[in-house]
């Protein structure tokens, strides 16, 4: 009923969960654990991502995908909502999240301000338990660039740099297109240098699929920590794996689940009341006509 392998759990009777005392997980779910159990096996997948940014990710919705994440042993990442998010790193701290990244730091101040936040709400020995990184993601941190690792280095502290290559293109008045373009390799090519020089983590993400590729296995003979989709985080010596395309696959296919799974849940959660409201509306009306 139960296999277990190196502290995962695979599940095949739903009443197995009782006895566990975990919480119960819908098909959707298993479906999803699943794909991530077989991503962590064969395609070396190290995370997978959540948004209180951009994606709005709700804090029921994060519970769910941090239950079917850790059973399958694997990180999780979370995007905060900027520099100063103090209320999201409370909660990223209270869900014990393995990477936060902080988008739209753009200068020397804004880094300066993430710094603080991140000493504010996690003491010294609470942030070697956890790996802080912020967003590039503008053509105005490319610029501001040098003089804000100069900063981390004053300030002595290591913060990885995840390159979101679609924002960055955008910044720069090109379309989404052009994200494996010359023009944008050639700002990754640079930054992964830097990030090499600093002894920084450097994770790039932003419309990656196979056309990325290239760019990422040129960025992996540099510098390249990680690679990530919307959702899923590779290891970078995954790029040079034969069964590479069928990774980005199966991450594409967890994505999907998750978010049909959210309608799902956000669908039933707005019909839950039909029949209360349909009763209470005839009463109004019988009401009304006395």
């Amino acid at each position: 009923m139960i296999a277990k392998t190196k502290e995962v759990y695979i599940l095949s009777d739903i009443n197995i969960l009782d006895e566990l005392g975990r919480v119960p997980i819908n098909t959707y779910e298993k479906e999803m654990l699943d794909i991530l159990i077989k991503l962590k096996e064969k395609f070396n997948v190290v995370a997978i991502k959540a948004e209180f940014e951009a994606e709005g990710t709700r804090s029921d919705e994060f519970l769910r995908l941090l239950e079917i994440t850790r059973r399958a042993g694997l990180e999780v990442a979370l995007k905060v909502g900027g520099a100063e998010a103090i209320r999201d790193l409370i909660e990223s701290k209270q869900f014990g999240v393995d990477y936060i990244i902080a988008p739209m730091v753009e200068t020397p101040y804004a880094l300066s301000k993430y710094i603080a936040a991140i000493k504010t709400v996690f003491t010294p020995d609470e942030q070697q338990d956890v790996k802080f990184l912020f967003n590039l993601e503008t053509h105005t941190t490319f610029d501001n660039f040098l003089p804000m690792l100069d900063h981390l280095e004053s300030e002595g502290v290591n913060l990885g740099v995840v390159f979101g290559r679609v924002d960055f293109t955008l910044s720069l008045g090109l379309n989404r297109d052009s994200i494996n373009s010359q023009k944008i390799q050639q700002f990754c090519l640079s930054v992964a240098q830097e990030c090499k020089d600093r002894q920084l983590d450097l994770v790039v993400g932003g419309g990656v699929n196979d056309e990325s590729l290239p760019l990422l296995k040129e960025l992996k003979n540099i510098h390249l920590s990680r690679f990530e989709t919307r959702k899923v985080i590779f290891d970078s010596d995954f790029v040079n794996n034969t069964n590479v395309t069928e990774g980005l696959q199966l991450a594409i296919q967890f994505e999907l689940l998750w978010l049909k799974n959210k309608q799902d849940y956000y669908t039933r959660i707005s019909q839950e009341d039909n029949l209360r409201i349909k009763m209470l509306s005839e009463r109004v009306l019988l009401s009304g006509r006395k």
